[in-house]
């Protein structure tokens, strides 16, 4: 009521003239019809549960938050669902700064009756913990600009908002099972909130004639209007509720034909934002896919085969892939040597004998891509360039064993004295003592010489 008093101060008594005869003509000011409804553009945020709404030249925005609190005594099972506006002064002069006026306060509770008393959004779904807590929504609507309509509009920012809002997964945990623990979306997935339906409301403007009805009313047209009434339907033509602020009366035939016509434009307003919401959620999708760099695999011959991301899935997978390169590397490996003929052989001698690497395991030196003369050169090079290395291992070998030889030599006398010992052990002093016979020729020799 503020906000339609104060545009009537604005305007003029010819411009009320002019607005109300173009009507009786079936034309508005915009030049759209009666029951012509203004373009909708629906725009999200970077954040989870924000998103701006333009019809026409009116502008919205919405946003969605969540936290954990006490559930009311009467539902503990059930979490809570509140709506506040804020109209600045930059959206509308008349609109002034600090506590809600009139139109804010009604524009919420609009919006709010819709949602609730239709039960649009699983409010138990909210429920954490019996009694003790549960999420409690809040829906933020914020006024850019006022062109008119701001119901329709907010209506559709605050539906927009809560299709793409996302709440923390929450567990219990403890030893009493009854702590709750919140997970970050690093950790798990945050959960969409479970809506049922989307109310849409449909706004009407009335005039002094009864005759004049017109649907998405402007700026201007607010100024003029003597009525206007605001229902709430969802695609399935459901009515889930209607505001008549008050003024000119309206007829039950009047009534019923708006409620036809509000059927139409909820379920094309239901199927822009839906396809508006999951066109969001597809470039959501497609932006928190990890690029991972792409690996790259060396086979046998040294080349490099780079392995596209989607064959990144399993290390197994990668294993398996890569093993099926190389056999079909070595089987056309095979297959080449088999092709080739011996004179090409002959006239790559050097280069095919230094760069060779290797076959399959079936390989065979006599067979006829290898030729005999070639094999033995090669075999006598590799076996002058070994005959320097043995003869310095047999050098080598034969230094190590002189060592052993002199401990023998050193041995032998020791040897010898252990077995003189061994000997003697058997003898007795009677022994040792010789005969006097042996004593006499002993001194006669000494006496001659």
């Amino acid at each position: 009521m503020e906000q339609r008093l104060a545009n009537c101060w604005r305007l003029t008594v010819n411009e009320k003239k002019f607005i109300e005869s173009a009507l009786l003509s079936q034309l508005r000011v915009d030049g759209r019809g009666p029951l012509d409804y203004r373009k909708l553009n629906i725009k999200f945020g970077r954040d989870n549960g924000s998103a701006e709404v333009q019809l026409g030249e009116t502008r919205v925005m919405g946003f969605v938050s969540g936290q954990l609190v006490q559930p009311y005594r009467d539902r503990p099972n059930e979490g809570t669902l509140s709506i506040f506006t804020e109209f600045s002064p930059m959206a509308d002069p008349s609109f002034e700064p600090g506590r809600p006026g009139e139109s804010a306060v009604e524009l919420g509770r609009i919006i709010d009756r819709g949602l609730r008393e239709s039960r649009a959004i699983d409010t138990e779904s909210l429920c954490i913990l019996s009694a003790k807590l549960v999420w409690a929504i809040r829906i933020d609507i914020h006024i850019l600009d006022n062109a008119g309509n701001l119901v329709d509009a907010a209506n559709i920012a605050a539906l927009a908002s809560l299709m793409t809002f996302r709440r923390p997964e929450c567990s219990l945990g403890g030893e009493d099972g009854q702590q709750v623990v919140v997970h970050p979306p690093e950790v798990r997935e945050p959960l969409p909130l479970i809506i049922h339906h989307l109310p849409i409301a449909v706004t009407f403007g009335f005039f002094s004639n009864e005759n004049l009805v017109v649907l998405d009313p402007t700026y201007r047209e607010e100024a003029v209007m003597t009525g206007r009434m605001t229902t709430s339907l969802n695609a399935n033509g459901d009515v889930c509720a209607i505001q008549k602020p008050g003024g000119q009366g309206v007829s039950q035939r009047v009534i019923m034909h708006c409620l036809k016509l509000a059927h139409v434009k909820a379920g094309d307003i239901t199927a822009k934002i839906k396809d508006a919401v999951e066109k969001h959620n597809t470039e959501r999708a497609l932006q928190k896919i990890k690029r991972h760099s792409s690996s790259v695999a060396m086979d046998v011959c040294g080349t490099t085969t780079r392995l596209s991301p989607k064959q990144n899935q399993s290390d197994a997978d990668k294993d398996g892939n890569h093993l099926a390169q190389l056999k079909l590397k070595d089987e056309a490996n095979f297959m080449e040597c088999d092709a080739t003929p011996s004179e090409q052989v002959q006239n790559n001698k050097d280069g095919s004998s230094k760069n060779f690497i290797g076959g399959p395991s079936s390989w065979d030196p006599y067979s006829e891509c290898v030729n005999s003369d070639l094999l033995k050169s090669s075999l006598a090079s590799r076996a002058g360039q070994s005959t320097p290395s043995k003869q310095k291992d047999l050098r080598r070998e034969t230094k190590a064993e002189e060592p052993a030889q002199e401990i023998k030599a050193d041995s032998e006398p020791i040897d010898t004295a252990l077995t003189a010992g061994q000997s003697n052990e058997g003898k007795t002093l009677k022994d040792a003592v010789k005969p006097k016979n042996k004593r006499k020729k002993k001194a006669s020799s000494n006496n001659r010489n």
